[in-house]
């Protein structure tokens, strides 16, 4: 058999490993050239007996791929049509849920499924982040209740999703579904449909009749009674349903945030730290107004300030997490939206031994990735800034990260033990 010399290639860490390519193309084509040879030659010899096998060859090849498919395991092949579940990804504070064959509230747990109709709500310091079959992210926010109306898949791999936002505040990112596919918000009797890949916030305030859609990414569609406005990137409706007109607005886009980065750690030498904050430029704005927090409802506030540079730093902050924003000033003073509430965790870099921590080959599952590791079993375990609910009594852990962008992202996964001790392994994904 044909082969090429050997081949030393460098690997990262300055391993060198050695190998053979061996070429078997030469082999399969003499074969082939054999097999054709002699399928012509019995065919002129035996043209009905060859035609009669071959048949039966393709008769008997059919069926047997039939049975292998007829037999493949669930989960393997698409998703059945019909209603899915849904799940959390996030809790934090207070968050009950009634099912819809209930009519009792139960606290909401990660093994929690939701379904159609079942209800959500979070209390004044209460957030739940639930992603569905199309995985649509929605971020409920406090004081807040929503309806799952749909969350089904066709028998032609289309999605719908429909949530309907009683009161409160959704912040929601759609999926990269299909064509055909739906991803709806029902808000006060108007029904927002919204693209893939879009992101928008909703907020339904059924007492004062002050309700908004506003889209920041993306495209959306407001249906109020065949009455249609659609939306860009930064355009908002207003409206009351009492008066029955939807309003439409252009909105400033808010600076991006830079540093810290989304979901990272932070590091100490000590029990505090100095941590710098930055964030991009806004055309004609006059200053920034900075919020960090210790809880992302923004109720335990750090800091509160106005500043005209697009940087600050920040002394003397303790362990824990926390969560900053920035909106940008006009020459009025009138205030942008607000950006992403970003999340960095401080930690303590410890003086004693290292924690275990080791991580398995990533599992992509569409936009989302799934983490696998072992470390020390009192450890607590972050990865990208959200923790991961619980460890296995031998240390092992597995976690699901919210959808990732397209293009190149860095997974950081963090083990901290109650002595102090932390490890830290980062690696990078790249989502297409």
């Amino acid at each position: 058999m044909p082969a090429r010399p050997p081949v030393r290639k460098k690997r990262e860490g300055g391993i060198d490993v050695g190998y053979v390519t061996v070429t078997y193309r030469s082999v399969f084509m003499a074969i082939f050239a054999v097999l054709f040879l002699a399928g012509a030659i019995a065919y002129f010899a035996f043209p009905k007996q060859t035609t009669d096998l071959a048949n039966a060859l393709s008769n008997r090849i059919g069926a047997w791929y039939d049975k292998a498919m007829a037999n493949q395991p669930e989960g393997k092949g698409k998703k059945p049509a019909g209603q899915q579940k849904a799940t959390f990804t996030m809790l934090e504070g207070t968050v009950k849920v009634k099912k819809k064959d209930s009519n009792t509230w139960a606290t909401a747990s990660y093994d929690l499924q939701l379904e159609k109709g079942d209800v959500v709500q979070t209390s004044s310091e209460g957030m739940a982040k639930i992603v569905f079959a199309d995985l649509t992210n929605y971020t409920v926010k406090p004081d807040s209740l929503i309806v799952v109306e749909d969350n089904s898949t066709t028998a032609d791999d289309k999605t719908n999703v429909a949530v309907q936002v009683t009161t409160g505040t959704v912040d929601l990112s759609t999926g990269t579904f299909s064509q055909g596919s739906k991803s709806q918000v029902i808000i006060a009797g108007t029904t927002a449909e919204f693209g893939a890949e879009a992101q928008a916030k909703v907020v339904s305030d059924p007492r004062g009749g002050n309700n908004e859609i506003l889209v920041t990414k993306g495209t959306g569609e407001i249906n109020q009674g065949g009455q249609i406005v659609k939306l860009g990137s930064y355009e908002k409706v207003s409206f009351d349903p009492a008066k029955g007109k939807l309003a439409k607005s252009k909105e400033v886009a808010p600076p991006v945030l830079i540093d810290p980065a989304n979901m990272l750690p932070v590091f100490a030498n000590g029990e505090k730290t100095n941590v710098k904050f930055s964030w991009t430029p806004v055309d004609a704005s006059r200053g920034y107004h900075v919020r960090i927090a210790r809880n992302p409802y923004f109720t335990q506030m750090l800091k509160d300030i106005k500043v005209a540079t697009t940087d600050l730093t920040v002394p003397d902050i303790s362990e824990g997490a926390y969560y900053w924003s920035v909106q940008s000033l006009d020459t009025n003073g009138r205030e942008s939206l607000e950006s992403e509430r970003n999340r960095f965790t401080v930690i303590r870099r410890s003086t004693g031994s290292e924690v275990p921590l080791t991580l398995d080959d990533f599992i992509q599952h569409g936009r989302v990735i799934e983490v696998r590791g072992k470390t020390d079993p009192s450890a607590r375990v972050m990865v990208n800034g959200g923790e991961v609910p619980a460890l296995g009594p031998d240390g092992t852990f597995r976690y699901y990260t919210p959808q990732l962008p397209n293009g190149e992202n860095l997974i950081t996964v963090t083990a901290q033990t109650p002595r102090g001790g932390v490890n830290t392994l980062t690696k990078k994904v790249v989502i297409q």
